[in-house]
């Protein structure tokens, strides 16, 4: 059998695609990139917003006409499928596998059914399953949680992923440690809420460290660079800010989402804390973490926002200075509260709204990259950047940079880069030498320099 994967949405359906490839592996199917090449074409969808479920329904009536041009099974797994919304796609378009995220591990059960397989339960088994390590990577995901305890009136993920429960702290580190042996250097710890990691079984009672003495553990298990994503400011602690400071492994990068700037959205929305909250939260991480590299979430446009409420997410993107932003204008998703009891605002306003806050975003992503020219930073550089003179990577403050490709550093690796130029969204520099200078650029357009760039090829 020749499978392929087709991922849509966040980190964790990257992660949750791997798991679901290795699996693949096992039973002997064979991986391949295109849909054109597959006898098994699994869609891992999104159901936070409208835009990437109208994707899987795109391709789902395409797939329906190939299914009728030659034998292929098509499977759907991920949030959507979790939805009655999905399972009505998945009966229209005549899916043969239906996996909701908490029965990943039932594909080979689905794969040996004779008749379509629908897996919906949420399973104790994932929690401690160990996937193993990705092959020639720099970078992993680490789930540490699954599913959220929390009920935003936007947000559909409750629904989708379930209650939220903790991994044991032994699976994540032998996890850890396996990554760690394939020559992983940068780790994210994933999670739909990972401040809150632990709460769930009690924390110290069960024997489950909190967040932050997470973090410590992580960082003294030899990892080079440690990163989380997604926190909720709810359960945000001065000792996770303490702990990021006190581990060297932890990039200065934290996403620490806000949705808006105004106290009565925030109630709508039912965020659990204040602008005044979130923004002691801020303080904490510049006291312990001084070179701290920002970032949000920010919901443009929710049911019953104001200009006047508008305002306020604009004077708190200042009042922080946010680095970057994920910016998004609401979109309703049947299922959730905001859906059922809330009156949707025209596009037209939304949209606007939008233009402004990129324009704020741009600005201050401008200034605070700026601020690094001059620096010497050190970047994850992953492989060849899309012109093939120069690699891509990223800083430990998660800024994606370009280099030109330079002799001696021949491997994707952690380099140290002077930033020479910056835009709102790009950094720009040269790898130095041990002496602090900047190592010789390859000779570009001949055959000597693309006999060179072979080594940097990821497998």
């Amino acid at each position: 059998m020749k499978a392929t994967v087709v991922t849509y949405g966040c980190q964790m359906n990257e992660y949750d695609t791997h798991l679901v490839e290795s699996q693949l592996v096992s039973l002997g199917a064979d991986l391949v990139s295109s849909v054109d090449e597959a006898d098994f074409v699994l869609l891992n969808t999104c159901a936070v917003r409208g835009k990437p479920v109208e994707k899987v329904r795109s391709l789902l009536g395409d797939l329906r006409k190939v299914k009728a041009q030659r034998p292929l099974v098509v499977g759907m797994m991920g949030c959507l499928a979790q939805l009655e919304e999905g399972q009505q796609m998945a009966r229209k378009f005549q899916v043969d596998v239906l996996l909701g995220p908490g029965s990943l591990l039932d594909i080979g059960a689905a794969l040996e059914s004779n008749e379509r397989f629908w897996g919906l339960q949420f399973k104790d088994e994932l929690h401690a399953h160990i996937p193993p390590a990705p092959t020639g990577k720099l970078q992993a995901h680490l789930t540490i949680m699954r599913g959220c305890d929390h009920h935003c009136t936007y947000c559909i993920v409750p629904t989708t992923r379930g209650p939220q429960v903790s991994r044991h702290p032994d699976d994540i580190l032998r996890e850890l440690d396996s990554l760690l042996t394939a020559g992983v250097q940068e780790v994210t710890l994933l999670g739909q809420n990972v401040n809150a990691y632990g709460v769930d079984q009690g924390a110290r009672l069960a024997g489950y460290p909190t967040f932050a003495e997470l973090i410590r553990m992580v960082g003294r298990s030899g990892v080079q660079r440690v990163k989380f994503t997604t926190s909720h400011p709810m359960n945000f602690t001065e000792d996770v800010a303490a702990a990021i400071g006190e581990t060297p492994a932890m990039c200065e990068y934290i996403h620490l989402p806000v949705q808006s700037g105004s106290n009565r959205v925030l109630r709508r929305m039912a965020r659990e804390y204040t602008r005044e909250k979130y923004l002691t939260h801020i303080e904490q991480i510049r006291r312990h973490v001084p070179h701290a590299v920002l970032a949000t979430d920010i919901i443009v446009g929710f049911p019953g926002e104001t200009e006047e409420d508008f305002q306020d997410t604009l004077s708190l993107y200042d009042e922080v200075g946010y680095d970057s932003a994920y910016m998004f204008i609401y979109s309703p998703r049947p299922g959730t509260p905001s859906y059922t009891h809330f009156q949707d605002l025209p596009r037209e306003v939304k949209t606007e709204r939008l233009q402004r806050l990129i324009v704020k975003q741009k600005e201050w992503s401008a200034r605070k990259n700026a601020a690094k020219v001059g620096t010497v930073q050190q970047v994850l550089l992953r492989g060849d950047a899309h012109d093939p003179a120069f690699l891509e990577g990223h800083t430990s403050g998660n800024h994606p940079t370009v280099v030109p490709k330079a002799l001696g550093a021949d491997r994707p690796g952690i380099y140290p880069v002077r930033i020479g130029h910056a835009t709102p969204h790009m950094m720009y520099g040269q790898i130095l030498g041990p002496d602090g200078q900047p190592l010789p650029e390859r000779p570009r357009h001949t055959p000597e320099a693309a006999a060179l760039s072979s080594p940097l090829q990821m497998a």
